[in-house]
């Protein structure tokens, strides 16, 4: 099972964050970031991609699977019982989504459209369980919400006239329900 996942910059800073095992209070979430920061920030490029360990807030037998690209360190922390090879497919599987959301993602696309990168983690990752692997299935479903939450806005949008029932039905609700 995946316990977390942390995007961090090389300065430390968080870009992403999304714990699937509860880390309590934001004192203890900070000491878990800066903790996965120093272990795999202090390592060499050279070294393989993955640290053996203990969080004490995940337990023992915790694995940190990781990918430095350019500035960003993408870390999964996952349980013992999590294939290496699988988790780095998978880190490599949100890269590529990222990369052609955004068209060459960098950090910059992290902070100031977190909630599409949230919308295409979930796509892969939900409670800690891999929902999705193929970079296309991820892709359209992505695509088609949107189309949708274009759509909504376009249905939502008042037009020149519309009185306040009007919009209230093209929004689903009626003023009795007020």
């Amino acid at each position: 099972m995946i316990k977390g996942i942390i995007i961090v910059n090389n300065s430390g800073k968080p870009r992403l964050v999304k714990f699937y095992q509860n880390v309590f209070g934001e004192e203890r979430q900070q000491s878990v970031i800066r903790r996965v920061f120093q272990q795999v920030s202090t390592r060499s490029d050279s070294f393989c991609n993955y640290l053996e360990g203990s969080i004490p807030e995940w337990g023992e037998n915790i694995k940190l699977i990781y990918r430095h690209y350019a500035t960003l360190y993408f870390v999964f922390a996952v349980d013992a019982q999590e294939s290496d090879l699988g988790i780095l497919d998978l880190i490599q599987v949100f890269v590529e989504a990222l990369d052609k959301q955004f068209e060459n993602v960098c950090e910059l696309d992290l902070i100031f459209h977190s909630d599409r990168v949230h919308y295409i983690l979930d796509e892969i990752v939900m409670g800690g369980m891999v929902l999705e692997t193929n970079i296309n299935s991820i892709l359209q479903a992505i695509n088609d919400q949107e189309r949708m939450h274009k759509q909504s806005i376009k249905n939502a949008t008042p037009g020149k006239g519309d009185s306040v029932d009007a919009i209230s039905t093209k929004l689903g609700a009626s003023r009795s329900a007020w």
